[in-house]
């Protein structure tokens, strides 16, 4: 199983840049049309602040040009809110987050109200995202009703296990000078998940990769769509680099993922075709 994650698209509904002077939909479209040659997608999931404005508006065009793409690959698409998110508009655009590849809602299972969560299941594998929305706050959390319908549907484990999908990362976010609002209950997740069969969580937020652990499961935090956040100035400062980028996970084994960060940009050479094949074979272990 091979799932493309976005997340952090930050789009408007009327076109506004985004505060970095991003061109949002432009972003999108671009990355979208990048990763055109990728055909083999079965699930594509959306880490959040998908609006920047809160706009319905915002959300139909996520709907539309994310759905068009996975839809092309016969792909869900599932969407989670994050802070830059209104659950409202969200809701009323994307209802629970879970779409088919038609468009239609596909999920299983869900707990509606302030607390919004859904699953659903996936060639053996379990996929639920939560609610980690704070309204007007940049931190995120993790209700108590949402807890405590994951500790049922816990429970009993899927054939191929569990993966979460939500915004807030709880993994800290490596620069000195910042300690940035993140998911404030990472503990109560943990004792949720304990024991269980959730082995990946996928997360947006800090608009950069990183990976890290949660108990047993490996966390992975992908990096933006609007643009990318980059370290390399140190600890003094935080950098916006232009540039989006994306999160290509193979779930062959749910307990062993691979990520490989996509990042969009102007080619400077592509080897194909035969030469491509005689340049592996070149480099067999046989040889």
């Amino acid at each position: 199983m091979r799932v493309l994650q976005l997340s952090d698209t930050h789009l408007t509904g009327d076109g506004a840049l985004h505060r970095t002077g991003v061109d949002a939909a432009e972003a999108l479209t671009g990355l979208l049309a990048d990763l055109e040659a990728l055909r083999r997608i079965d699930l594509v999931v959306v880490t959040g602040d998908i609006a920047d404005d809160g706009s319905a508006a915002a959300y139909r065009l996520a709907r539309d040009r994310i759905g068009a793409y996975a839809a092309d690959r016969g792909a869900p698409v599932l969407f989670t809110t994050g802070n830059a998110d209104d659950r409202a508009n969200f809701t009323a655009v994307l209802g629970s987050g879970h779409l088919g590849p038609s468009g239609r809602p596909c999920s299983i299972d869900a707990v509606d109200g302030p607390d919004r969560a859904a699953a659903t299941a996936l060639d053996g594998v379990r996929f639920i995202t939560l609610d980690t929305l704070v309204p007007g706050k940049v931190h995120g959390r993790i209700g108590s009703e949402q807890l405590a319908w994951l500790r049922g549907l816990l429970a009993a484990p899927a054939p191929r296990g569990t993966v979460l999908a939500f915004h807030h990362p709880p993994i800290r976010f490596p620069n000195a000078v910042q300690e940035p609002p993140t998911l404030v209950n990472p503990d109560d997740l943990a004792e949720a998940i304990e024991g269980s069969d959730v082995q990946v969580i996928l997360t947006g937020h800090y608009h950069l990769q990183l990976a890290g652990r949660l108990g047993a499961a490996t966390v992975w935090t992908g990096p933006a769509v609007v643009n990318r956040r980059d370290l390399s100035c140190g600890d003094d400062a935080v950098r916006y680099v232009s540039g989006s980028a994306a999160t290509l996970i193979d779930l062959a084994d749910p307990a062993a993922p691979v990520f490989h960060t996509l990042q969009a940009g102007a080619p400077i050479a592509e080897i194909g075709g035969d030469r491509l094949r005689e340049a592996l074979r070149h480099t067999s272990p046989e040889d």
